[in-house]
């Protein structure tokens, strides 16, 4: 049995907007934020900036579930920022982690 299935399920994504899309990044990635507090399941959802890189962002979040983090990427407002943020960005990398 898996005893991090009943464990809230943290999730670190890590975006690097190109240099020239930034300022855009920025915002939407704001919009998406707000959006996403209040998608069912979500704990915690907090976007930082690296102050040595302005292009690059970090989001930490917070799931109750797996199942609530599929309902997220599946949400309109994150496929909305899927959408336009298209091109814009250099990477985007998410890493799934447990508690201990």
């Amino acid at each position: 049995m898996n005893t991090q299935a009943n464990k809230p399920l943290t999730v670190v994504a890590t975006i690097k907007a190109k240099p020239e899309h930034a300022e855009q990044i920025k915002s939407e990635l704001l919009k998406l934020t707000a959006a996403s507090q209040t998608d069912q399941g979500c704990i915690q959802y907090t976007l930082h900036q690296d102050n040595a890189n302005p292009n690059g962002f970090i989001f930490y979040e917070i799931w109750e579930n797996n199942e609530a983090l599929q309902q997220h990427v599946q949400s309109s407002h994150f496929q909305h920022y899927a959408k336009v943020s298209e091109g814009m960005v250099d990477e985007f990398v998410i890493t799934e982690m447990t508690s201990l």
